[in-house]
Parts: C-alpha cells; structure tokens; sequence
C-alpha cells in the first residue's frame, strides 16, 4: 500500500480530483449567482457615466427652455427677434439638444429592446 501511496501521491490526490470535477460543472445556483454578480458589476462600472449623462441633460436642457422662453418672451413683447433666433441657430441647440435627449433616452430603450431579446 505504501507503494500506491507512493506513486499516486497522498490521499489528497482523490480529493483534489473530487473537486477538480466539482468546480468544472456549475449548478443552476452558482450560475445565477455569477450573473447577478456580472450584471452588478456591469451596473456599477456605469454609474459614473450615467451621473455625467444627466449632468449633461441638465445643462443643455436648461440652455435649451432658458432660449426657447427668451424668444417667447421677446415675441409676446413685440420685440425683434430675428437676431436672438439668429444666435441661437448659429449655436445649433435644437441639434444639440435633439442628440442628447436621443442618447440620453435612446440609451435605455436600446438596453430594453436587447433584455427583451435576451429573455425570447
């Protein structure tokens, strides 16, 4: 018996072959907790580009309401409003403002349509 020892090495051979085999099939629990686990790691590597995101949002979106009520203003008042609109073209914040508000929302549609996919 001391031969086999030996040659195959310590009890610790059979137990290390046991979990060899263990670790190389996953159950149902361990895949799930390994998504979750990626899925919040996936969420948490996002978080500093999403609070720029809506830092982003909230400034355009205020420059773009603060030109539209200016001009309103202007108009309602008689005002000449060809240069004011003149400026505000010249800056493109509808342009701007259009691709924000489309990758700012577009974004989550985008993740919603792929879950959706993901779950067929």
């Amino acid at each position: 018996m001391s031969i086999l020892a030996t040659l195959l090495g310590s009890g610790d051979v059979i137990s290390k072959g046991l979990g060899l085999i263990d670790s190389m099939h996953t159950s149902k629990t361990e895949e799930i907790e390994a998504k979750t686990k990626a899925k919040t790691d996936l969420l948490s590597a996002y978080a500093p580009f999403k609070v720029a995101q809506r830092y982003l949002a909230l400034i355009f979106g205020f420059t773009f309401v603060s030109s539209y009520l200016m001009v309103l203003a202007l108009f309602f008042t008689g005002r000449d409003i060809a240069q004011v609109q003149e400026i505000i073209s010249s800056f493109k914040i509808d342009w701007i403002m259009l691709t924000i508000v489309g990758f700012y929302f577009g974004g989550g549609a985008f993740e919603g349509v792929l879950a959706q996919k993901g779950k067929k």
